[in-house]
């Protein structure tokens, strides 16, 4: 599929503009002085404009009313509601050129967040940090959302303008330098995409495009409308976008079960088959990632590469949501559904993918999530202990290191880092960094308000508990504090945290990386003292073995329950001490 006409496009002597403005009367294109587009089939707007250069911003006036930026702006270097810049993304020399990116069973993942990775915030900033990555064992950069977002400061999940870098991170080819180096550097970069709505501030589609939205609701504004094609041709020319202009290695597609689409499931799979089609002509690796709350297996095939209509993997909510009730014993909100035995929970995640394959889900009413997920690979899964939503949907932001015993964690780790599914950390995890991750925003006015009164509402018993000390979303000191404290990777107890993830990663880089294409599901048990057992059968036929005790006191045991070579934690005896993770090789 060829994206789609969206945007300006500079050409051999000036630029060609387009916008979808279906509801507008007339559209006129203002540079130095308006120019009428003209009205074609469809609804769209085009002019050719002769003698315009990269560099030069404009905006549309509809009916002469509302002046409003590009929605396929490639960049606003002043906010939102400021004017579009042209950009001519065939400027930028890539030094990487030989890239191609790396097979998806070679993946670990770190997800960060721009603005707070570093002091600055910067994209450049962030190319100091990836000689670490690179030699902790990270094979993969997880942006979160980059679409331009009102304000200096956002998660990046309220982006308007889906194109567009946001501008307080730099420029269109800083963030291409930050991805060239990341490149040449043997690392894959990955980008969060938000395809099932808007951004409250900056969105004017609704004035000149009303078709893209239905009259429904989603938590967060009006329905996207995907059975339209044009809708659905934006959203997947921006997927293009970014894998093509900026040499993304991979998408991260944000809830995609609130993707209300009534014509069924059209932009997962046309989107999925584009991007498999790019990665066939230009012979690269491009991974797709959901997060899917559905669990819905069906989505998944990692054995169809390039993809064509599937995806690679989804976030597996169900295996983070076990080892926290676990390791912290709380059971508010949908970690209710995994107090009854977390540790079963754990076993079936690592014996079968989803832990709710089918069941009712109290949380949602009892109604039944997910699909049977145990004839997929383990590599379908993206399992993780912590990652943004977890730790800033909190009242205080606080991570697991602030509310779990270290021991625990530990042993949560050397399972993790080493299970057959893909590991994910979320930065500073790797020495064990306390900085909170706090929700953070930079709306003005009555918006900034309205997320105030929301997030007191949602966390009314910690204001309660806490008073003052809950960060208000809206000052810059919050976001201020969610940057890692980079220094305490090389004191204690950072320094031994950051040896431990890096020797874990390095012996799955040797050991189990090789083997994964291939692997599949074997079982595990968890019994009610702590001990959890696992096996997979690997791509090579080896058999890979766990037994951990997940508990804070011994565990007797039969000397002769695992056999093959130790690979992590030593030889076993009869007394497994406590929080104590093993892990064997057995020839096929």
């Amino acid at each position: 599929m060829n994206e789609q006409p969206f945007g300006a496009r500079l050409t051999a002597d000036g630029a060609s503009f387009r916008l979808w403005a279906p509801a507008a009367k007339r559209v006129d294109l203002l540079l130095d002085k308006p120019h009428a587009l003209q009205r074609g089939a469809g609804g769209w707007y085009s002019a050719d404009i002769a003698g315009v250069k990269a560099g030069t911003r404009y905006k549309f006036r509809i009916d002469g009313e509302i002046d409003v930026p590009d929605p396929a702006s490639a960049f606003q270097p002043d906010d939102v509601s400021g004017p579009s810049e042209l950009i001519d993304h065939s400027g930028y020399q890539w030094r990487a050129t030989g890239w191609r990116g790396r097979p998806w069973q070679e993946t670990v993942l770190l997800e960060g967040h721009v603005g707070t990775f570093t002091e600055e915030g910067t994209y450049r900033a962030m190319i100091e940090k990836l000689d670490h990555l690179a030699a902790t064992g990270i094979t993969a950069l997880e942006l979160m959302p980059l679409a331009d977002f009102a304000g200096s400061r956002n998660w990046g999940y309220d982006g308007v303008l889906w194109y567009a870098p946001d501008s307080a991170y730099g420029r269109p080819d800083d963030l291409k330098t930050l991805i060239d180096e990341a490149h040449l550097r043997g690392l894959m970069v990955f980008l969060d995409v938000v395809y099932n709505h808007f951004g409250p501030e900056g969105n004017y589609l609704d004035r000149y495009a009303p078709a893209f939205f239905t009259e429904a609701q989603t938590p967060w504004g009006n329905v996207i409308d995907y059975r339209v094609p044009e809708v659905r041709a934006f959203a997947i020319g921006n997927a293009l976008h970014w894998l093509r202009q900026y040499r993304f290695d991979g998408l991260r597609l944000d809830a995609v079960n609130t993707i209300a689409e009534p014509g069924g499931l059209l932009l997962l799979h046309d989107l999925s088959r584009a991007a498999g089609e790019l990665a066939a002509a230009t012979g690269r690796h491009i991974h797709l990632v959901v997060e899917n709350g559905d669990n819905r297996a069906s989505l998944l095939d990692t054995r169809r590469d390039p993809p064509r209509g599937k995806y690679r993997a989804q976030w597996n909510d169900d295996y983070h949501h076990a080892w926290h009730v676990l390791l912290t014993g709380e059971r508010q909100g949908y970690y209710g559904d995994y107090t009854t035995s977390p540790l079963q929970d754990i076993a079936r995640a690592l014996g079968s993918g989803f832990v709710f394959q089918g069941e009712a889900f109290a949380f949602l009413g009892g109604r039944p999530r997910g699909e049977s997920s145990v004839t997929l690979s383990p590599t379908a899964f993206v399992n993780f202990l912590q990652n943004h939503d977890q730790i800033g949907n909190r009242a205080l932001g606080d991570r697991l290191e602030s509310i779990a015993s270290s021991r625990a964690i530990e042993a949560a780790l050397a399972v993790t880092l080493l299970a057959p599914a893909i590991p994910m950390l979320f930065m500073g995890e790797e020495w064990g960094s306390k900085t909170p991750f706090p929700f953070f925003c930079d709306f003005k006015g009555d918006l900034a308000e309205a997320v105030r009164k929301g997030r007191r509402r949602e966390y009314d018993w910690a204001y309660a508990t806490y008073g003052d000390e809950v960060p208000d979303p809206l000052e810059q000191s919050t976001f201020q504090s969610a940057v890692p404290d980079w220094q305490a990777r090389n004191e204690e107890p950072g320094q031994t945290r950051l040896a431990l993830v890096r020797n874990l990663l390095a012996t799955r880089h040797r050991e189990i990386v090789p083997r994964l294409a291939g692997t599949a599901f074997g079982e595990a048990h968890a019994a009610d003292n702590g001990l959890l057992t696992a096996s997979w059968r690997m791509g090579d036929g080896a058999t890979l073995r766990l037994e951990a005790n997940l508990s804070p006191v011994d565990i007797t045991r039969q000397r002769s329950a695992m056999d093959g070579t130790a690979i992590w934690g030593g030889e076993t005896g009869e007394v497994l001490p406590p929080w104590s993770v093993f892990w064997r090789l057995a020839a096929g």
